[in-house]
């Protein structure tokens, strides 16, 4: 039966265990400190107990938490004095991708990433983080800007997938999409890309091309979401668990089928139990990750990105 539950339903006593956490936060005494130790160890045993029975449309569920932490979170967190860049020089600017320049661990850093929004007037704003082709082309944009002053590049990816309507679709989506595979790819400086919550489709594909690609444990990455999938194949929303299972986007399916590089740990209960947990986790990943990227020369790292990409979907048969 507990498989049958969404994810929030099974969450319920970690979040009531949170909200304890949070009366105790602002009290900095070493009593206060204990209780908040002892609720995390409860918050542990209460996640271990739901893992075993989580399925993969739990897990995402997990990934698209309305609270879970978004690009403008953790670029808060990881760097600073970081400087947003708008617009793409050629007709507008979109606000479901966040570019800028900052200082990460003392190096000038590029991050690009989708950007959902929290409330419901930010997330009609960020058009619920779904980029439009002019998303696209400030995303290269600030990449090659990048490039050209030696500057790494990491991507954070959350979309459910490229927008969908009719204006996209005339102002070149298809096109935006593919040229920056294109070009990305052709990248001299390094490229890291983080999957923080949703990998949809094309949307994220359009800044999903690196050197390495790293995942939080309960993301997920996917040619198509599970709803989108079940609409096309069986033609029956009653058919998303099946489709879930089968698309094989977890963390744990991409790393064994060689897509991803590797899996970040997430706190006991998701990112957003614990945004210092998880915001430490991606910060000791990412930093072990641009170090050896940075130490390789150029054209081994782009003959390495071109030979990780054409690996993939290689298989044998028995």
């Amino acid at each position: 039966m507990a498989k049958k539950k969404d994810f929030y339903q099974l969450e319920k006593n970690i979040i009531r265990l949170k909200e304890k956490i949070e009366i105790f936060a602002a009290d900095e005494t070493d009593d206060a400190k204990k209780k908040i130790n002892q609720i995390k160890e409860k918050i542990a045993l209460e996640w271990e107990r739901i893992v075993p029975i989580l399925t993969p449309l739990q897990t995402v569920q997990i990934a698209r938490h309305p609270q879970r932490p978004y690009t403008l979170d953790y670029l808060e967190a990881l760097t600073e004095d970081f400087m947003e860049i708008h617009g793409d020089r050629r007709s507008a600017d979109d606000p479901a991708i966040v570019a800028g320049l900052g200082f990460y661990r003392g190096r000038s850093v590029a991050f690009i990433g989708h950007q959902k929004g929290r409330t419901t007037r930010q997330r009609i704003a960020r058009n619920f983080g779904q980029p439009n082709p002019e998303g696209y082309r400030k995303a290269l944009r600030v990449m090659k800007m990048a490039e050209k002053f030696g500057i790494p590049i990491v991507t954070l990816i959350d979309t459910p997938g490229a927008y969908p309507g009719i204006w996209a679709e005339e102002h070149g989506q298809a096109e935006a999409i593919a040229y920056n595979l294109r070009e990305i790819s052709k990248l001299k400086v390094p490229v890291v890309n983080i999957v923080i919550g949703e990998g949809g489709s094309g949307g994220a594909l359009a800044v999903g091309v690196g050197d390495a690609i790293l995942m939080l444990e309960n993301s997920f990455y996917s040619v198509i979401s599970p709803e989108g999938c079940a609409a096309i194949l069986w033609k029956d929303q009653k058919a998303v668990p099946q489709a879930a299972e089968n698309l094989k986007f977890l963390a744990q399916d991409l790393l064994e089928l060689g897509i991803i590089d590797k899996i970040i740990p997430e706190p006991p209960g998701g990112a957003h139990i614990d945004y210092n947990l998880t915001f430490k986790n991606v910060d000791k990943y990412l930093n072990v990750t641009l170090k050896r990227l940075e130490k390789m020369d150029a054209e081994e790292r782009r003959e390495q990105r071109y030979q990780k990409f054409r690996k993939i979907g290689v298989f044998t048969e028995k």
